[in-house]
């Protein structure tokens, strides 16, 4: 029989926000501010490809508990039955709230307004959040990412956008030959556009600016993410470490070189460059 598994008190539960929720944008908090001090995000998400955020980053971003429901458990739920089925789950369900867009039941067959006369539970449906015209869209944030428009990816956003990552080893040629990096190991997030970005790198609770470099490198071919901390650090990273990654802006396209010097050279315009993108970043 469907259920939720949660370890929170689904009889306190007052208030529903439903949804994806990735990236917890702009339009995303219009709805989640709705929500009572006990009221959850309850994320139903059918797209199983690379996100802009975890369950537990929109946990730490909102400051609400997650739901996740499996939209293969639901999907050949009837609308009717959807809703007798939250219903049943949270007792004590006085408000949901949806964005203008939200469809439910089988084959998407009913959407916000059919909420309230079929549950009887007061609905709240927000409407498009716009900036300049433009409406606040996940798929749309992904664009600008994808095109290195980090400027309005983060402007959709609200924040920087950012990247969780393990911290690997990488070639060594960095530290002896050009510029120390630290090397991330990211397999759970949407990634920019490869590139050279101005950056904050976070870890131990501390934010120190940077420089990024995400692609294909020169040196061998690999595919890799590294970042050089433009900042003085005393910190002693372990492999393995979770860094976070958030990125301010892009500063230029991937480059082919054959010559170390040239790559050197070119690296210490991206530190130039960077470090005047963020001077009066915090």
């Amino acid at each position: 029989m469907l259920s939720i598994s949660t370890t929170i008190v689904k009889d306190k539960v007052k208030s529903l926000a439903i949804g994806s929720f990735d990236g917890i944008h702009l339009g995303h908090k219009k709805l989640i501010d709705y929500l009572d001090d006990q009221g959850i995000l309850l994320i139903i998400d059918k797209f199983k490809g690379k996100k802009l955020c975890t369950n537990q980053d929109k946990f730490c971003l909102t400051k609400k508990e997650i739901v996740e429901l499996d939209f293969k458990d639901i999907k050949t739920l009837d609308g009717k039955e959807f809703l007798q089925f939250l219903k049943k789950e949270f007792r004590n369900l006085k408000l949901i709230i949806v964005g203008y867009d939200f469809s439910f039941g089988k084959n998407r067959a009913y959407k916000a307004n059919d909420i309230e006369m079929l549950s009887g539970i007061k609905t709240i449906i927000v409407d498009e959040f716009s900036i300049n015209g433009v409406g606040v869209h996940t798929s749309l944030i992904k664009e600008y990412l994808k095109q290195g428009d980090i400027k309005k990816a983060n402007s959709f956003l609200g924040r920087n956008y950012g990247i969780k990552g393990r911290l690997i080893k990488g070639q060594g040629l960095g530290s002896k030959e050009l510029f120390a990096t630290l090397n991330l190991e990211c397999k759970d997030y949407f990634l920019p556009k490869d590139g050279v970005y101005a950056t904050f790198i976070k870890f131990k609770n501390q934010s120190y600016k940077s420089v990024s470099f995400i692609g294909i490198r020169s040196s061998d071919n690999n595919f890799s993410i590294e970042s050089h901390i433009l900042e003085e650090f005393d910190d002693e990273l372990k492999l393995h470490e979770i860094l976070e990654l958030e990125f301010v802006d892009y500063i230029r396209e991937n480059q082919k070189f054959e010559d170390l010097n040239k790559l050197k050279n070119q690296i210490s315009k991206d530190i130039q460059k960077a470090k005047e993108i963020l001077k009066d970043e915090k």
